[in-house]
């Protein structure tokens, strides 16, 4: 079954949970900082594996200290989803463990 995609009020609520996160557009986003470039690295191969569990991708940049996160599910015309919001909150989950802030 194709996932559904959320109201803005939905995606909102949702949000509210998941501090840094908000809506960009029809996707959500966050960009995360770090003291070095390594642990900022070290993310986004933990955030590719998360993904490749999920078979649900984002968008990432990574930068010396920054890494950014744009999501979306481009099945359903890239706009925001139940999936999309799993996806942000596992990786909140795991961002301390790379001294994210």
């Amino acid at each position: 079954m194709a996932p559904e995609a959320l109201t803005r009020q939905q995606t909102d609520e949702a949000l509210a949970a998941l501090p840094g996160w908000s809506t960009d557009g029809d996707s959500i986003a966050r960009t995360y900082s770090f003291a070095k470039h390594l642990p900022a690295a070290a993310m986004v191969i933990h955030v590719a594996a998360i993904q490749e569990e999920l078979n649900h991708h984002s968008d990432m940049a990574l930068g010396y200290n920054k890494l950014s996160v744009t999501v979306n599910t481009h099945s359903v015309g890239g706009q925001v989803t139940g999936k999309d919001i799993e996806l942000a909150r596992r990786i909140e989950e795991i961002a301390p463990g790379h001294g994210a802030s």
